[in-house]
């Protein structure tokens, strides 16, 4: 300090008790990624997929996100399918191997 003038500090925002950061464009939860090498690479290769979107590397990962969404919506849809196909071809192989009244003799065994 000067001898007799006081000089300001600059400020430091961090320390303040109020917030000092602007109000978000959205009251839904947001995430925050970091760009691993792994993140890079898919980064580099959804850059080629959609040019336009190069420059935005959140628009990117939207991108991303939202290509693995609907692959992981159709694998689940494929094997429910694959299920259910499998249940229809089965169907009825086993007319015949158990006698009239089998199910309800195995459940007489069951406490009421």
């Amino acid at each position: 300090m000067r001898e007799g003038k006081r000089e300001s500090l600059p400020q430091v925002l961090h320390c303040m008790h109020a917030c000092y950061t602007d109000p978000m464009p959205t009251t839904r939860p947001r995430h925050m990624i970091t760009e691993t090498e792994e993140v890079s690479r898919a980064l580099a290769d959804a850059a080629r997929r959609w040019p336009q979107d190069r420059k935005r590397p959140s628009k990117l990962l939207l991108d991303l996100v939202q290509e693995g969404h609907r692959s992981i919506t159709e694998q689940a849809d494929r094997l429910v399918a694959d299920r259910r196909a499998a249940v229809e071809q089965t169907e009825g192989a086993l007319t015949g191997a158990y006698p009239a009244g089998y199910l309800a003799y195995l459940r007489d065994d069951w406490p009421a």
